[in-house]
C-alpha cells in the first residue's frame, strides 16, 4: 500500500509540472501575435495602462475620420464659392457698365442677357452636392436647397442706400460691406418716387432697436430729391445724422427745420414689413399694397422679376475634430443660403419675417431686372450696391470656410502626430520581444520533450510493473 500511494503520488507531481510546462510553452505561442497581453492576469498594471490606450485610439480614429470626412466637404464648398465669387465679381463689372448712361438701348439687353446667365450659374452651382447631400442645404441635405422661378413676380422696390446714405439715415456703416441699408419705394397718384424708412426712431430721431414695435416710434418718408441730396446740405449743416437734424431743428435751427419740411412727407405708425411683404418680398395681399401718410395714400413700387426659394433651413453640420466642449464656430463644416446670401429689409431682423436664404441672389435678380428696363439712375447708386454687397456678402462666408479648413487641417496634423505617439505607448506596454521570445520558446519546447522523453521512461506502465 505504502509503494502504491507514493507511486500515485510522484505521478500527480511530474502531471502539474508537464502541466505547467506546456503552460509556459502555449503562453509564448499565444505572444507571437506581437502582444504579450492578452488577458488582465498577464500584467494588471499595463493591461489597465492597454485599455486607456486603446480608447484613446478609438477617438483618434474616429477624430481623424471626421476630419477627412470635414475636409472633403469644405474643400468642394470653397471651390464652389469661389466660382461663385468669380461671377459675382462679374455682375458687379456689368452692374457699373450698365450705369453709364452713354449706352444704347440694345448694348443694355446684351449686358441683361448676359448678367441673367451669370444669375443662373449662380443658382444652379448653390445646388451642388457631394454624394447625395447638398453643400448648401443646412441640416436638410438631402433636399435641393435652391430653386429659381420660371416665371417673373412683382417683387417690393427697395432703396438701397449708399455709403453715405447708410451713414446719414441710419447713424452707422459698420459692416456696411456685407449689409443692405435699404428703405421701401412708394409712390404717389402721380408717379412720383418717396422712400419708407422701416426702422423706427423715437420723437428726437434717434434709432430704435432693430424689432421695436413701440407705438411711440415712428417711420419717417422721405422725397426722392432729398433722399439724392438734400440731406447733404444738412451734413454741411454739421448735422452728420438725421437724429442730429432732428435734434437741431427741435432746439430752433429755422434752416435745418425748412430742409426737414422739405424732405420729410411726413410719418407712419406700426408700420411692420411682415405685415405687407413675404421673406423674399412678394406682397401678400394684391389688395393691401398701399400706407396713408398724412391723409395721403402711397403705393408699394414692385419690379417685375425672377424669384428664388431657398429649401434648406439654417442649422449647420458640426464634424468634432477635438475632445471637449464643442465650438460651433469652428466645428460647422457647411454654409447655408442665409449665411452665403444674407439678408435684406424683407427678411432682416426688424422686418418681422424669418431668413429668406436668397436675399442677395432676390436682390440680384433686381438688378438684373432695371438692367433690362434701362433704369440707368436706379443702377448709378442702387443697382452698384447691391452687387457689391452681395459680392462681399460671399467672399467673407468663402474666406471663413477657407479658414475653418486650414483649421482642420491643423488639427489633422496635430492628429496624426497624437496617433504615433498612442502607437507607440501601445507597443511599449503590450508589445513582446521578437528574438527573446524565439529564445524562451525554444528552451521552453527543449524542456517539455525532455520532460516527456523522461517520463515515458521512468513512469510504470501497468500494474504488473507495480508487483
Amino acid at each position: 500500500m505504502g509503494v502504491r500511494i507514493g507511486s500515485m503520488h510522484f505521478m500527480y507531481n511530474y502531471q502539474n509540472s508537464l502541466n505547467r510546462a506546456y503552460q509556459q510553452q502555449a503562453k509564448l505561442f499565444e505572444q507571437g501575435d506581437g502582444s504579450s497581453l492578452h488577458r488582465a492576469s498577464d500584467n494588471p498594471i499595463n493591461y489597465s495602462k492597454l485599455l486607456r490606450y486603446n480608447v484613446s485610439e478609438n477617438e483618434n480614429t474616429q477624430y481623424r475620420e471626421n476630419i477627412k470626412t470635414a475636409g472633403s466637404w469644405m474643400k468642394q464648398s470653397d471651390d464652389v464659392m469661389i466660382h461663385m465669387t468669380e461671377m459675382m465679381q462679374t455682375l458687379k463689372e456689368k452692374s457699373v457698365s450698365a450705369a453709364n448712361s452713354e449706352k444704347a438701348e440694345d448694348d443694355y439687353a446684351a449686358i441683361y442677357k448676359e448678367m441673367n446667365a451669370h444669375m443662373q450659374e449662380i443658382v444652379s452651382v448653390a445646388n451642388t452636392q457631394i454624394g447625395d447631400r447638398y453643400l448648401f442645404a443646412g441640416q436638410k441635405d438631402l433636399t435641393k436647397p435652391f430653386e429659381m422661378s420660371i416665371e417673373t413676380y412683382d417683387r417690393g422696390q427697395p432703396k438701397n442706400l449708399d455709403v453715405s446714405q447708410s451713414a446719414f439715415f441710419k447713424g452707422t456703416d459698420s459692416d456696411y460691406n456685407t449689409q443692405l441699408f435699404q428703405m421701401l419705394t412708394v409712390t404717389d397718384a402721380d408717379g412720383n418716387n418717396y422712400y419708407v424708412d422701416t426702422q423706427k426712431v423715437d420723437e428726437s430721431g434717434n434709432m430704435e432697436a432693430k424689432g421695436n414695435t413701440t407705438t411711440n416710434g415712428k417711420l419717417n418718408v422721405y422725397t426722392q430729391k432729398f433722399m439724392d441730396s438734400d440731406y447733404k446740405e444738412l451734413i454741411a449743416r454739421g448735422c452728420n445724422t438725421i437724429g442730429e437734424a432732428e435734434r437741431a431743428a427741435a432746439n430752433g435751427d429755422t434752416d435745418i427745420q425748412k430742409i426737414l419740411n422739405a424732405g420729410k412727407v411726413g410719418a407712419t405708425d406700426d408700420f411692420r414689413v411682415s405685415d405687407y411683404f413675404t421673406n423674399q418680398g412678394l406682397l401678400k395681399d394684391e389688395t393691401n399694397n398701399s400706407i396713408t401718410v398724412n391723409g395721403k395714400d402711397y403705393t408699394f413700387k414692385t419690379v417685375k422679376q425672377n424669384i428664388v426659394t431657398y429649401n434648406g433651413d439654417d442649422n449647420l453640420i458640426s464634424m468634432v475634430k477635438l475632445n471637449g466642449a464643442t465650438d460651433p464656430n469652428s466645428d460647422t463644416v457647411n454654409s447655408t443660403g442665409a449665411t452665403m446670401f444674407g439678408r435684406d429689409i424683407f427678411d432682416n431682423a426688424n422686418s418681422g419675417n424669418e431668413a429668406s436664404g436668397t436675399a442677395m441672389l432676390n436682390e440680384l435678380f433686381c438688378v438684373c431686372a432695371k438692367v433690362n428696363d434701362s433704369d440707368v439712375h436706379w443702377m448709378s447708386s442702387d443697382g452698384v450696391t447691391v452687387a457689391d454687397v452681395a459680392h462681399s456678402t460671399l467672399l467673407v462666408q468663402e474666406t471663413k470656410v477657407g479658414a475653418r479648413q486650414q483649421l482642420y487641417n491643423d488639427v489633422e496634423t496635430m492628429l496624426d502626430r497624437q496617433a504615433d505617439n498612442i502607437t507607440e505607448d501601445i507597443t511599449n506596454v503590450s508589445g513582446a520581444d521578437i528574438a527573446q521570445l524565439a529564445t524562451k520558446l525554444m528552451q521552453q519546447t527543449a524542456l517539455y520533450n525532455l520532460s516527456l522523453s523522461l517520463g515515458g521512461r521512468i513512469l510504470p506502465q501497468s500494474l504488473a510493473d507495480y508487483l
